[in-house]
Formats: C-alpha cells, structure tokens, sequence
C-alpha cells in the first residue's frame, strides 16, 4: 500500500505526466497534487462538476455499474479522472502531454497505482 506522497510522485513518472492531483469530488477540495504548469486547484474544482454529473447520470440510467475512468482528450493534452474504488468521494487526477504519453500504457499506470492507495 501507498501513500499519498508516493501516490503522486509514482503518477509522475508517466511519461508525458505534467500534473497530478487527488481530489474530494463531495467538497472538489484538492488533497494532495504534483507537478506544474496547471492551477490545480482550479482544475480540481472544475473536474468535480464533471464527475458529479457523471456519478448523477449512471445513478439516473440505472446503470448498477462503476466507472473506471473519465478521458478528456484536448488538442496537447490528456486529463484521465479516476475514482478511487476503495475510498468513495476521491478521484484521481492526471494531466498529460498528448504528444510524449501512450494514452492505453498511461491508463494502466493510473489503474495500478490506485489499487495501492492507502487513505
């Protein structure tokens, strides 16, 4: 099991990470983030809209199904939002460069190193 601190530092070593974050998506308060190049707590704030609406959509479908992962791709860059299976309410957060980042190997990463997070 790891701990934040390793949590974060371990998602930076993607490669083409820029920024990484876990987030309260009950409050969107930032717990913990490395990296640069972004207002983390901007985006945190902003990404918890996004997985409430998603939480409230799979809830309203009925779907009885968890989600994964969120990808936002934008023209330079990669956002993967992770809920955190273990601890509901959190989610990860990662922020890549699309152009030195292998998108299927980067959602692997971000899959194993939440499986070892310990709150």
């Amino acid at each position: 099991m790891a701990g934040l601190d390793d949590t974060l530092n371990a998602l930076m070593t993607i490669d083409g990470a820029q920024a990484v974050a876990l987030v309260d998506y009950e409050s969107g308060m930032l717990l913990g983030e490395a990296g640069s190049g972004m207002d983390m707590e901007v985006a945190a704030a902003g990404n918890t809209e996004v997985i409430r609406a998603k939480m409230k959509t799979a809830a309203s479908l009925n779907l009885n199904d968890t989600i994964e992962d969120i990808l936002i791709s934008l023209g330079k860059a990669y956002h993967i939002l992770r809920p955190v299976s273990r601890k509901k309410g959190l989610f990860l957060y990662l922020v890549l460069d699309r152009n030195k980042s292998n998108l299927a190997l980067a959602r692997r990463k971000v899959q194993d190193v939440e499986a070892e997070l310990a709150l």
